[in-house]
């Protein structure tokens, strides 16, 4: 494959694409390729000859046959395998720290919430995740056929139990034995790689699980989309929370990266409330520089400020906060979380990796520590007001006509400019991408995906109607412009939906 082919792959620092089906981007060639042109890589990058490579996948119905792509291609390359199996994405870096596993470096096959015909692949070295331009010297070496050649060694081991050991031990040390005792406690693993929480975890520590649903791996993901953020996937836990009487209930995507939450009344724990209540728990200890992505509100930022904290409003894309909590960190300004309200969160002493079951366990230690004293999880947010509406629209770029990421500048410097000039638009002073402005009706922030030809759009207003006015108000400002489709923002207009 060329390079221009390869990188219709490239998603931020992953390599995803449609993995079933005829015309399937994802190809045995284009992960053949990918493969040995890693293992050459990773060798380049550790100075090794000899490499161990651990291999482990998500439930998704082409798994199977691309693990053993992947175990071949590293074998044919010289390479040790270690095949994990099902394993989730973080457990596939946290090996490579805590275990006796003896590898250097990992590959987790994942595409984490896509839908079940695409599929992924994910590399780790004890350093962390690969960057961007890591990925991209990677396909380089692919579309240059670079490998290596020689007769590694196969060997198979979970490493699921022990992880899961790790997560409960964490819980023990800080509450003592069985603290959720007496606590019904659900999981929703949306039939993705996180089941194993409930068994493993939650009833080691005391809690009934009674009522958990889809705990089954099946990568055909038959109820609903595994996504914490997806308003849909959140209903069904709601539900179930409310069906079960759960004191709490928990979801995380495919590959277990992403986790929100649902109250025992059956309020939502997710977006800006997730990412207050993951600020409420740390920063009681010492402070700190909350980092997060561009799309959340004013009242999160008043929020945070209100418990001592800061509020540094960054860049979209989970490795963009990830990166900036990490630097904030080196050059001496504390920060204890970078958080996405997609549901990425990292702490520095999990060597800021972005852990959807890690998040978890620090909010069960938070739990256990309220019940003692008879307060609620949700207490710790009871502080946070909420926009009275709040809305997003994808406005979709055509393609074929236009080169969406140089026009979408274009749009962007030109709505920046737009809301200079006009005086009932205020531009934000802390926007680290797109454009955001406030006005009477509310505050609307344009950005471009990270990885998709789409122009993301968020409304928050503490006035009836204001989502509505302000959607009015873009689509006039939006006028000339035939590539982009703002067919949402007409959705908006004619009815305005509050966000889960």
């Amino acid at each position: 494959m060329t390079l221009s082919e390869l990188k219709k792959l490239k998603s931020g620092t992953d390599v995803r694409g449609t993995a079933v089906g005829e015309g399937a981007l994802l190809s045995d060639e284009a992960v053949t390729d990918i493969i040995k042109a890693f293992a050459v890589w990773t060798a380049k990058k550790l100075k090794k000859e000899e490499l161990t490579i651990a291999v482990g996948h998500d439930p998704r119905v082409s798994a199977q046959h691309i693990s053993s792509l992947v175990c071949a291609a590293l074998i044919s390359s010289g390479v040790n395998v270690v095949f994990c199996g099902l394993s989730t994405t973080p457990s596939m870096f946290i090996l490579l720290k805590e275990s006796d596993f003896g590898c250097d470096a990992s590959v987790m096959i994942t595409a984490s919430h896509l839908p079940a015909d695409k599929n992924g692949l994910k590399f780790f070295t004890p350093e962390g995740g690969l960057d961007g331009e890591d990925i991209d010297q990677v396909l380089f070496l692919a579309s240059e056929k670079i490998s290596s050649a020689g007769a590694g060694k196969y060997s198979e081991r979970s490493f699921m139990d022990e992880y899961s050991r790790i997560l409960l031990c964490k819980v023990e040390k800080a509450c003592g034995y069985m603290p959720l005792k007496g606590k019904k406690i659900i999981v929703d693993a949306g039939n993705g790689a996180g089941g194993f929480f409930a068994g493993k975890v939650l009833e080691k520590l005391g809690a009934d699980v009674t009522g958990s649903i889809c705990l089954e791996p099946d990568g055909a993901f038959p109820v609903h989309i595994p996504n914490p953020e997806d308003g849909s996937a959140v209903a069904h836990l709601k539900r179930a929370v409310k069906e079960s009487g759960a004191d709490l209930g928990i979801i995380f995507d495919a590959d277990v990266d992403r986790a929100a939450c649902v109250d025992g009344d059956g309020n939502g724990i997710t977006r800006n409330s997730l990412v207050a209540l993951a600020a409420a728990i740390v920063l009681p200890e010492r402070g700190g520089v909350i980092v997060t992505d561009s799309a959340t509100s004013v009242h999160l930022t008043e929020f945070i400020e209100g418990l001592g904290g800061k509020h540094l409003r960054y860049k979209r894309g989970y490795r963009n906060v990830i990166d900036k909590c990490r630097e904030l960190n080196e050059r001496g300004e504390y920060s204890p979380l970078a958080i996405e309200t997609s549901g990425h969160a990292a702490f520095p002493e999990n060597y800021y990796l972005d852990d959807g079951a890690y998040l978890i366990t620090k909010i069960l230690i938070s739990l256990a520590a309220l019940s003692k004293e008879g307060k609620s999880l949700s207490s710790l947010i009871e502080g946070l007001k909420r926009p009275a509406e709040e809305a997003e629209a994808r406005l979709r770029f055509n393609t074929e006509s236009v080169d969406f990421k140089k026009e979408g500048e274009k749009v962007i410097a030109d709505l920046t400019a737009a809301a200079a000039a006009d005086p009932s638009l205020a531009l934000s002073e802390d926007s680290f991408e797109g454009v955001r402005f406030t006005s009477d009706c509310g505050t609307t922030l344009v950005r471009m995906s990270v990885h998709d030809p789409v122009m993301p759009v968020n409304f928050e207003s503490d006035v009836p109607g204001g989502v509505k006015r302000a959607a009015e108000k873009l689509r006039t400002l939006l006028e000339g412009y035939p590539f982009l489709d703002c067919g949402a923002l007409d959705n908006i207009i004619s009815e305005p939906k509050e966000k889960l």
